[in-house]
């Protein structure tokens, strides 16, 4: 079990780490939002346009995937959370979360300082922990697409310290999403196309 529950084309082009059972609560208890999650990653393709167009808020790709969970009735969510100690209330402020649908939290971390993952990975934590969740999924970028970039010229925007999986994955191995459930999907060389 766990990542065999994933069709093959996105274990052939999306590098997979799975914690804590993911794939099997998404595959069980969400198949609705398992399935989006596979329909949207098997449509996607990383385009050279995107990679070589400037970046402003959010990167067009960030934006692209974004766009299709949307179109299927996710949402950027805000929680409001506090903790209430006799008749003491204390506000225990959360961050948004890029798509969120019936208890799933999605984040996409394509181009950001690293630093963004701990953030995202605290939020799941918190969030499952007052059970406003049931899984994490983080989709981000895999190391080797660094080649790409610095053959397009695009090697210093995307540099040691942005977010790609080889600083996501000490941070989770450390303990850094808690007791919640994560998936995470790095974006392979194989996705990418010469447009």
């Amino acid at each position: 079990m766990g990542k065999d529950l994933l069709p093959q084309f996105i274990l052939d082009h999306y590098e997979v780490h799975e914690f804590k059972h993911a794939c099997a609560i998404l595959k069980n208890d969400f198949p609705e939002e398992w399935q989006q999650i596979i329909e949207v990653l098997t449509a996607f393709r990383l385009n050279r346009s995107d990679i070589v167009q400037p970046g402003g808020r959010k990167s067009p790709i960030s934006e692209k995937i974004d766009s299709e969970f949307y179109e299927r009735g996710w949402e950027e969510k805000s929680f409001d959370t506090a903790i209430l100690i006799d008749e003491d209330e204390y506000k225990t402020p959360t961050h948004g979360v890029d798509c969120f649908k019936n208890k799933i939290a999605l984040e996409i971390e394509w181009n950001n300082k690293d630093p963004f993952y701990d953030r995202d990975l605290n939020n799941f934590r918190l969030l499952f922990d007052l059970r406003a969740i049931s899984v994490g999924v983080i989709v981000t970028r895999c190391d080797e697409l660094q080649e790409i970039f610095v053959e397009l010229g695009k090697g210093t925007s995307y540099g040691a310290s942005t977010t790609h999986m080889s600083k996501l994955l000490p941070r989770v191995d450390g303990g850094g999403s808690g007791g919640c459930p994560l998936l995470i999907f790095g974006i392979s060389k194989k996705l990418y196309v010469e447009d």
